[in-house]
């Protein structure tokens, strides 16, 4: 019986179509895969790029000049040079995070951009960026979505330590997921203001636009890939 199953062209016709169905589907999953990470690679790191040149102190600056009566502030100075900072090095310690590469083969990366990351939105990014919502471009609901974003900001990577401290993996990365879509916010909301920019829309509408829909998307994408991820995680625990 075993030698028929093994060399019956029927059983192996089938075998074959099976395999070239498993192999169809781990290339479109690599390829949606690609479609996500590289936009976001790409976006991230040339944020990190056009981040540099605010640190030759320069006040020529667009946003400078726009706020320049904040800028007269030395805290308010301080604030803004170490929120900046503290962004591009979430966003790019938050690429290391995700990547299931790094993770599988050294977990002391892993841990050490992780405890990078925590600390300089702690200390560092969320606090500034709780100040700074204050004073920031837009009506009352602009600054309050501002608000919004530095306190949900610390509080998810806050719960994102918590958990790991008590070696719940999955609701770590529950947490940490909706910290980076936070982080993110300030990459998308760069991409839709250059689209709304394209479309000729105002100045001011295209920041407010391009603001709540950046975190609102972004929220919005964090809870479906937490769905998408609970849903693998539960059938793979049950079969």
């Amino acid at each position: 019986m075993e030698e028929f199953l093994q060399w019956h062209p029927t059983h192996t016709n089938h075998c074959m179509r099976n395999t070239r169905m498993l192999t169809l589907q781990q290339s479109a999953k690599v390829f949606f895969q690609m479609l996500f990470w590289v936009p976001v690679i790409g976006f991230s790191l040339l944020l990190i790029y056009n981040t540099l040149p605010y640190f030759s102190f320069s006040k020529e600056f667009d946003f400078i000049t726009e706020r320049s009566f904040l800028f007269k502030s030395n805290f308010y100075n301080t604030c803004f040079y170490i929120h900046i900072a503290a962004g591009a090095l979430c966003i790019g310690a938050a690429l290391i995070q995700f990547s299931r590469y790094i993770l599988k083969k050294s977990k002391g990366i892993h841990r050490i951009s992780g405890k990078m990351y925590v600390a300089v939105v702690l200390f560092l990014g969320a606090p500034t960026g709780l100040y700074m919502s204050f004073f920031a471009k837009g009506s009352f609901w602009e600054r309050s979505l501002f608000l919004f974003m530095a306190g949900w900001w610390f509080i998810t990577t806050l719960y994102g330590l918590t958990t790991i401290h008590k070696r719940n993996i999955v609701a770590h990365k529950v947490w940490m997921i909706r910290s980076y879509a936070m982080a993110m916010t300030a990459v998308t909301f760069r991409v839709y203001h250059i689209i709304f920019y394209l479309l000729d829309w105002g100045h001011l509408e295209n920041y407010e636009l391009s603001l709540w829909i950046s975190v609102i998307g972004n929220m919005l994408f964090a809870e479906w890939v937490i769905y998408r991820q609970s849903k693998h995680y539960l059938k793979s625990f049950t079969t």
